[in-house]
């Protein structure tokens, strides 16, 4: 598993069969478009990509107004560590069936995923769902980020149908259930 602080985009040769770029968080959204993504590959030979985007703790201009190299490191370590859980989560531990590399990169998710996916023939694969006014207004949408700047298709799958029955039980019961490692 590559970690890194830029993108891989030109790490391995172009072979023409392309290559499918997908944003892992560990979150159950993501984990269904790693599915996505892994299932188009075995479709299309192609390789799959997956990204996992992080940012120093404070995010990053906290990090440029107090520089803590040990700081660095460990929110580096953490981002392959939930990369390594997440892909370890989706396949169980064993094989995805198709070529696949991994890397942990350091930058904001939609402008960092738009950079690793920019050859010709790339698809960017994306989980997406509804998030609140409140959530939009905070924080704005990865997916609308990725479909308005990137250069290949954008492919957002929706929420699986376990994260939505598990919404509704929060709305209905106001408890939360949270997966492990959220």
């Amino acid at each position: 598993m590559a970690d890194s602080d830029t993108p891989e985009a030109a790490g391995a040769p172009d072979d023409g069969r392309g290559r499918i770029v997908v944003g892992v968080s560990g979150s159950l959204g993501s984990l269904a478009a790693l599915h996505h993504a892994v299932a188009e590959a075995r479709r299309t030979e192609a390789e799959v990509l997956a990204v996992l985007c992080w940012t120093p703790i404070g995010g990053e201009s906290g990090y440029r107004r107090t520089p803590c190299p040990p700081l660095l490191t460990a929110s580096r370590d953490a981002a392959v560590a939930r990369l390594r859980q997440a892909l370890g989560e989706a396949f169980g531990g064993g094989f995805a069936g198709v070529r696949l590399r991994c890397q942990a990169v350091r930058g904001d998710t939609g402008h960092t995923l738009v950079r690793c996916a920019d050859r010709p023939g790339d698809l960017l694969v994306l989980g997406a769902g509804s998030r609140g006014r409140l959530a939009r207004v905070l924080r704005p949408s990865v997916t609308a980020y990725c479909v308005r700047h990137a250069t290949c298709p954008v492919l957002a799958v929706p929420k699986p149908p376990l994260q939505r029955e598990l919404e509704a039980l929060e709305r209905s019961h106001g408890v939360s259930f949270v997966p492990a490692g959220q």
